[in-house]
């Protein structure tokens, strides 16, 4: 038995690090080849970088305007972040401290649209879009990301609320606050680990966001970084130049990069957290 289960850790230790591996190689590897030259690079594309080329990332940053795309991708991520974590605390809150009729039947709703594909509302989408003027505007972006709620959030904070014990907003209640003085001056705080949680996944996945961008923005000068190097990559049928567009990846990953750095660990617990008070 002990040499099964011995085996078995050996096996997962592989597997694990395989998938380990297949991510990082291809980051390695664009970023040895973002400091050669173009030259270097179609003679062998594997072959380590004969001197430093930094000059490929100014170049990058020039002629593929990642300055204004992160601005754009700043404001878009930003006031989504915000506006769309308070709407996602605020419906938890709803859906899981409060009682009223049909609340069962709403929670119903939300678990049917996980088995819908997202992609289904997408006509309909862009026709209310289009209707109230908000298409090509960074702004109706973020009225979209904040009010379209995400089902995983909403289970995640959700469970996380409803462990919190009854008594305290019914002293709150007794003590004469309000529903929203309830909400805010006691459940926001107790419910501070499960928002960090939820404004981390929040944060990764609207600046990795590609399709909403790419759909409802016409203009170049108002591109996030993903659509904007998705352009650039378009590019490339005609010019070539892909050391330099490696040099822009690079300059692209290295927000999502330092987040993931900085959070890992609070990512790690608030999910186990959050899985556990559900």
């Amino acid at each position: 038995m002990t040499e099964k289960r011995t085996l078995a850790d050996s096996l997962w230790r592989l597997i694990l690090f395989l998938w380990a591996l297949s991510i990082l190689f291809p980051v390695v590897w664009i970023l040895y080849q973002s400091f050669r030259t173009n030259a270097d690079f179609f003679q062998n594309i594997w072959a380590l970088p004969s001197k430093m080329n930094w000059s490929n990332y100014t170049k990058a940053w020039n002629e593929y305007d990642i300055g204004q795309s992160l601005l754009n991708t700043l404001y878009y991520v930003g006031a989504s972040l915000v506006l769309g974590t308070f709407l996602t605390t605020l419906n938890a809150y709803a859906l899981t401290r409060m009682k009223f009729k049909g609340r069962q039947f709403i929670w119903g709703l939300i678990m049917l649209s996980l088995f819908l594909p997202g992609i289904n509302a997408l006509v309909p989408q862009y026709v209310l879009m289009k209707s109230l003027s908000l298409t090509n505007s960074l702004t109706g972006l973020v009225i979209l990301d904040s009010f379209g709620e995400n089902v995983f959030f909403l289970m995640l904070l959700g469970g996380f609320m409803s462990s919190l014990p009854k008594d305290l907003e019914e002293s709150a209640h007794i003590d004469g606050a309000t529903l929203f003085q309830t909400f805010w001056k006691i459940i926001v705080p107790l419910s501070t680990p499960g928002i960090v949680t939820v404004a981390i996944f929040k944060f990764l996945g609207l600046y990795n966001n590609f399709l909403g961008p790419f759909i409802y923005l016409s203009d170049p000068a108002k591109y996030t970084i993903g659509v904007n190097m998705y352009q650039a990559n378009m590019k490339m049928q005609y010019t070539s130049d892909w050391v330099t567009m490696f040099a822009g990846v690079m300059i692209v990953m290295v927000p999502s990069i330092i987040f993931y750095i900085l959070f890992q660990r609070r990512i790690m617990e608030g999910a186990t957290m959050g899985a556990t008070k559900g």
